[in-house]
């Protein structure tokens, strides 16, 4: 089905492989994939490595609280709900409209504590109480790019605010070479959260093609030997880097006086998709 939202044309496409699964295309990029009967099932590799960072992150089964930043389909919700019961959980999504597709056409688990917000999610984070959060997962896109307000210092000082003192964030950034703006997201993050890694296709890190780059900082160290396997273990094996001021390559930390969105994918990058 197609239909018209705030930021632009949602389309749900039946996965022809698992008849109880959809993939959500806003504009013809692809945003979520989510399986109605098995909430576990993650088919997007960036999305699994982000799933790994919350398995990684308490031991299994302890419920945790959750902040999404961006919600298309609300997979990961979902992958928590199923994993984690009893987690408190709370997405910040700005399209309303694409709110409601969802909820009406991939309805959430009916015991799933799962609360959706319309909302900017840096307003939204900003308004919250401090030390509120376990885990902020940012995966904000506006169309095929992270918006200028959510790549800035300030921003990270508010999501910095609302985690736990052993909190972390995992953030998603899509760049390609010469990864100008993941160096300066790296570099941002960590200057408020220094504690980090990121894990990304072996491709993606050698300058090779444009992807998705996951980020998980924190005060205190990340679990880098599971990660690892986590990550060599996947479909689609990745890699973890942890020389961070190696890959930041001196890149300035980025304020709002200065903060641009995130580069658009190259032409053509989506056209294979099924």
């Amino acid at each position: 089905m197609i239909e018209t939202v705030a930021s632009g044309v949602a389309e749900l496409v039946p996965d022809p492989d698992r008849a109880t699964a959809f993939t959500l295309l806003l504009d013809g990029a692809p945003q979520s994939h989510v399986d109605l009967a098995d909430p576990t099932h993650l088919e997007f590799e960036y999305v699994r490595r982000i799933a790994a960072a919350i398995d990684l992150s308490a031991p299994p089964g302890e419920p945790l609280r959750v902040l999404h930043l961006g919600g298309g389909a609300l997979t990961l919700p979902r992958y928590v709900a199923a994993t984690r019961p009893g987690s408190a959980q709370r997405v910040v999504e700005i399209d309303g409209p694409l709110v409601e597709l969802v909820r009406r056409q991939l309805p959430l688990p009916a015991k799933a504590a799962i609360r959706v917000r319309v909302d900017d999610a840096r307003a939204a984070v900003e308004g919250m109480r401090e030390a509120g959060y376990d885990l902020v997962v940012l995966d904000v896109f506006a169309g095929a790019r992270t918006p200028a307000h959510l790549a800035s210092v300030e921003f990270i000082r508010s999501v910095a605010r609302v985690l736990a003192p052993a909190g972390r964030l995992i953030a998603n950034i899509a760049d390609g070479p010469p990864f100008k703006h993941a160096r300066a997201q790296v570099a941002t993050i960590r200057s408020v959260l220094p504690e980090a890694c990121l894990v990304a296709d072996a491709a993606v890190l050698r300058g090779r093609r444009f992807g998705n780059l996951v980020v998980l900082a924190g005060r205190t160290p990340p679990p880098i030997a599971e990660l690892s396997r986590r990550a060599a273990g996947d479909w689609f094996p990745g890699r973890l880097e942890t020389d961070l001021d190696r890959f930041a390559a001196g890149a300035a930390v980025v304020t709002d006086s200065v903060a641009v969105a995130s580069p658009n994918p190259p032409e053509g990058l989506f056209s294979n998709r099924r």
